[in-house]
Formats: structure tokens, C-alpha cells, sequence
């Protein structure tokens, strides 16, 4: 079979609350005749990513041409969920033109770029391009590792000292699978934060990389669809820390959800997730709330000590009214009581 034949697949990369989401919804409006699918996958249990973009489908992307992956990390159960996802897309009349992946934020890349080499599905697709996104703020202030400039001048202190982190790991091996590198939010900023993130994804990349600033996931789609990069042929231009591992896993992240009471406003809601950054380490939270008087859900995206929230759809009939949230942290800060009596205020 000739490789025009093949559907092109993008994955979008990068580490939590880097706009993935955005990004795609952007993409699912502005498809340019393109008909798209796209497969989702979270890390905790509670579908905010595909349920966010299910509510953005256009013809060009309708519902069932969204599939979410929930099981676990998409690099890390390949044959289990991913290829089964794949086929079922194959299977769709009309077929998708282009598929969008998105990982979650602590996938890497590389495994799943060697999972298109499997023979069931080598000759129906091709990985076009991986594009990688790199929240410009939280980059250059270290948000991939608890404290960068701390292990930085440990590092300046004693050169054989191992500096880098489970976070710094996986920020480095996603850049250094992609071929283009977007830097996110770069709205917020300032001039010296982007070319401070500019330069470490510059030190992470494993060859020069294009980087285009992007802000509320506006980009011209032709800059990022149809590179036609067919990555699954360049795996050794895309070096890895967890090369010649046999697998790997991601003991050092955990997340958990937790039930939150109705709140008086949201502003209490975002001052106790200010809180878990601070005092819990808390890497990421996502997820729903109820406030009081409100019609609407509360929808909640925090990075750090960063929160947005919006109301983003009316509580529908039979639905629990219920907050709920996925807390995020690396393995030693995962708190379960301390976090709870945080979000309970």
C-alpha cells in the first residue's frame, strides 16, 4: 500500500495544563475541510479533557469520532487501549482524513511513536508530526521540577550529583520526540520568561526545533497539520531517557479524586487550590464544582498555583450535583488527608 494512502496522525504532547485541550478544540473549529478524529487521554478518572472537546464537535469531528482513553497512560497500554482505538477509527464511514492524539500531560512520546510500527496498523497510518507544548510561564519558572534553581545550584556545587528530576524527565523526553515545540500562553509572559523557556527547550531539543508562540491555542492549522514528518521512521533522531529500557512506568506521579462540597463562590474554590501548590506540591487539579445559586457547572484547570475557572454548561437533569476533582502530584506529595482538608476549606 503506498504511504498516500495512509491517514495522518498528530500527537499533541506536553506536560500538564501546557493548552493541549485548547489547542485541539481550535483545531476541531478551524479543521479546513479536514474531517477529524480525535483520542483523548487523561490521567486520573475524571473525563474533563473529552468532555471539554465533545462539546466543541462540529461536522467535520463529530461526537463518536472522539474516543477517550482513561485506563492508564496511553505510552504504557499500547496494546490494551491504543491500537483497539485506532481500528475502531478505521472502521468509521466517512474515515477520519486526519487523527489528533492527545496524551496526557505525563506520557512520553517515543512509546507510543513505536506502537505505529505494529503490522495491524503500519499500512493504514502515518504519524505526520509531534507537536509538543511548552507553557511558556511555567516552564521558565521550573513548574516540571519542585525546585529547579535549588537543583541547579546543587549541580553548579558538585558536578556528579544527579539533578534531574522525574518531571525534568519527562519534559525533556517530550521535546526531544517533536518536531515542533509551541509555546504556550505566551500572553502571560514576559519577554524574559520566553526566552528563558526558550532556551531550555532549546537544551532539551535533540536537533533544532522550530517554536512558535501561540495564545489561547490560535494557530493557522496549515503550521501544524500536513508536515508529513512519518516519525514512527525516525525513532533514532528522537532519543529518550527510557531508551533500551524494557518498559517503564510512572510510580513517581499519582493522582486522586476527591469530592468537594458546594462552594459560597468560586473564588474560595481557587484560593484553597492556591493553597495545595503551595503548601502540598500539588502539580495539577482539574475538574467540576458547585457553587452556591449558580445554575452551572463550575469547570476548574489549575497548573500549580495558576487556576482558571468557568462556568461551562448547565447541570443537566438525573446529573449528581456533585464537585468533584483529580489532584495530581509527584508520589511523595500525594497527601490524601492534608489535600482533603485543604479543598474542604
Amino acid at each position: 500500500m503506498s504511504d498516500i494512502t495512509k491517514i495522518p496522525v498528530s500527537i499533541i504532547t506536553g506536560f500538564l495544563g501546557s493548552g493541549k485541550t485548547t489547542l485541539i478544540s481550535q483545531l476541531m473549529r478551524n479543521p479546513q475541510g479536514r474531517r477529524l478524529a480525535v483520542i483523548v487521554n487523561e490521567f486520573g478518572d475524571v473525563g474533563v479533557d473529552g468532555e471539554i472537546l465533545k462539546g466543541c464537535a462540529l461536522p467535520d469531528c463529530p461526537a463518536e469520532n472522539i474516543r477517550e482513553l482513561a485506563n492508564g497512560c496511553i505510552c504504557c497500554t499500547v496494546a490494551d487501549d491504543f491500537i483497539p482505538t485506532i481500528e475502531s477509527l478505521m472502521t468509521l464511514d466517512p474515515k477520519p482524513d486526519h487523527i489528533l492524539i492527545e496524551t496526557s500531560g505525563l506520557a512520553l512520546p517515543k512509546p507510543l511513536l513505536q506502537a505505529f510500527n505494529w503490522p495491524d496498523i503500519r499500512s493504514h497510518i502515518t504519524v505526520d508530526g509531534v507537536i509538543a507544548l511548552a507553557d511558556a510561564e511555567a516552564v521558565a519558572a521550573g513548574q516540571f521540577a519542585p525546585d529547579l534553581a535549588g537543583l541547579e545550584a546543587q549541580r553548579a556545587a558538585d558536578n556528579q550529583l544527579e539533578h534531574d528530576t522525574p518531571l525534568a524527565e519527562v519534559f525533556e523526553d517530550q521535546v526531544a520526540c517533536a518536531d515542533m515545540v509551541l509555546l504556550t500562553k505566551s500572553d502571560l509572559a514576559s519577554e524574559t520568561e520566553k526566552e528563558k523557556a526558550r532556551t531550555l527547550i532549546a537544551e532539551a531539543a535533540a536537533r533544532v526545533l522550530p517554536v512558535i508562540e501561540v495564545t489561547e491555542g490560535q494557530i493557522d492549522p496549515r503550521l501544524i497539520l500536513g508536515l508529513d514528518a512519518a516519525a514512527e521512521d525516525d525513532l533514532q533522531a528522537r532519543p529518550s531517557h527510557h531508551d533500551g529500557a524494557p518498559e517503564h512506568d510512572h510510580d513517581d506521579f499519582d493522582s486522586a479524586v476527591f469530592t468537594i462540597e458546594e462552594l459560597a463562590t468560586a473564588h474560595d474554590l481557587t484560593a484553597r487550590i492556591e493553597r495545595l501548590a503551595k503548601e502540598q506540591h500539588v502539580l495539577r487539579v482539574k475538574g467540576y464544582a458547585v457553587v452556591s445559586g449558580k445554575p452551572m457547572r463550575l469547570l476548574v484547570q489549575a497548573v500549580g498555583s495558576r487556576v482558571r475557572t468557568q462556568f461551562d454548561r448547565m447541570w443537566t437533569a438525573g446529573e449528581a450535583k456533585q464537585g468533584r476533582l483529580v489532584v495530581i502530584a509527584e508520589h511523595d506529595h500525594l497527601d490524601i488527608p492534608a489535600i482533603k482538608a485543604v479543598l474542604a476549606g
